[in-house]
């Protein structure tokens, strides 16, 4: 076996049965799961007007709002804001490796760092990410502890605690000396302006929270309603990626502030002094006019599905447009490159449809991307 079929045996191995176990232990996530459903076809029902509502919900608070139709503009922004010879950190944000903001803003002179374990082996690899929640699934911990000897000049050893402790003291000092911070959005919260972010290890906390400038990028799909339903998704992304309960749910409302004098909420205090919050569309709009494509955006990156494909598991997870891998990455692929290749290797299943949280038809959206690519290369024939 290769090392890509080992890491993503031992990966399904770990995480199928420990899914199973929270589902089972925990039978409220299902009733969330509904939830979330009717909060984002809500959202997407009325999208424009949710997008307008977020957007003065976040300067009502304090701090700024941009949509951006496509990745260029999103880079353009981004570029704005941080300048050149910043130092920078990075939580995990698919949207953010979507638009290319960490390779723009490394090529304009700044330092800019993946500070997740499994985006910074990525960046280390220069590798695309194999997994949406576990983007070094297919790496093994011996080829990972390879890896950081070679550029870091450390051995860490081949404990997998010992590997996440050279990764951790690598990157404190870059926390502390970060000038700005840059994250996604597991949820963003409509009438709030709020953002919502989940994490087990603590780098989005350190990344939101340490700089004095934090940009959130992400998606339109992942508006939601009001505050509470935006909870019920981190809630029900954590339990279906396996990880629950999760460490750390993370809201951000605006820069940091205080109201501990005479009860005038004030800004800054010890934390961001800015807020940046970016709307992209980048083809989910698109998407969203059409009745097949729209369930497509009801996603909310749990990664459960791929673990229960076999087409993904018999590629050893090199499936879908980075960073969208997976039965959910072939669609993806689709809403946002306008790449239907992807469908074209789907074996129909069904096993992501019957594990998918959101209830989304995967095999049907992925048929009809199928059909779309052969419409595509008839016309092109014709042409």
């Amino acid at each position: 076996m290769s090392d890509w079929d080992i890491a993503i045996k031992r990966g399904v191995e770990h995480n199928v049965p420990r899914v199973f176990k929270v589902l089972r232990e925990h039978p409220y996530l299902e009733d969330l799961a509904r939830k979330v459903r009717e909060g984002k076809l809500e959202v997407l029902s009325n999208l424009d007007h949710y997008i307008d509502m977020t957007m003065k919900s976040v300067e009502r608070i304090g701090g700024k709002a941009y949509f951006v139709e496509n990745a260029e503009q999103a880079k353009e922004i981004v570029g704005k804001i941080v300048g050149s010879g910043k130092r920078v950190v990075m939580g995990k944000s698919m949207v953010a490796y979507e638009t290319g903001i960490r390779k723009y803003l490394q090529s304009i002179g700044n330092e800019v760092w993946e500070t997740d374990l499994g985006e910074l082996l990525i960046q280390f690899a220069d590798e695309p990410p194999s997994h949406i929640i576990a983007p070094a699934v297919h790496m093994t911990r011996e080829r990972i502890r390879e890896l950081i000897k070679e550029k870091l000049g450390i051995d860490p050893g081949d404990k997998h605690e010992d590997i996440v402790r050279v990764a951790r003291e690598f990157l404190r000092q870059k926390f502390l000396a970060a000038d700005i911070g840059i994250t996604g959005a597991n949820a963003v919260a409509a009438d709030a302006g709020s953002i919502v972010l989940v994490e087990n290890e603590g780098n989005i906390r350190m990344s939101s929270v340490v700089p004095p400038v934090h940009i959130s990028i992400t998606g339109v799909e992942k508006i939601l309603p009001n505050l509470e339903y935006a909870m019920y998704e981190v809630l029900v992304q954590a339990a279906y990626a396996g990880l629950y309960p999760p460490t750390y749910i993370n809201v951000t409302s605006g820069p940091s502030s205080t109201g501990d004098v005479e009860q005038k909420r004030v800004s800054p205090a010890h934390g961001p002094k800015e807020f940046h919050l970016i709307l992209v569309d980048n083809g989910r709009r698109k998407a969203n006019e059409d009745p097949v494509l729209r369930e497509a955006l009801l996603c909310i990156r749990c990664g459960r599905c791929h673990f229960h494909c076999p087409v993904y598991r018999a590629l050893d997870g090199k499936w879908g447009d980075p960073p969208y891998s997976g039965p959910m990455g072939a669609m993806w692929s689709g809403v946002v490159y306008n790449d239907y290749k992807p469908a074209l290797l789907c074996s129909h299943a069904g096993n992501c449809r019957e594990v998918c949280p959101m209830k989304i038809n995967i095999p049907k959206v992925l048929e009809y991307l199928k059909s779309k690519f052969f419409m595509m290369k008839a016309g092109t024939r014709e042409g």
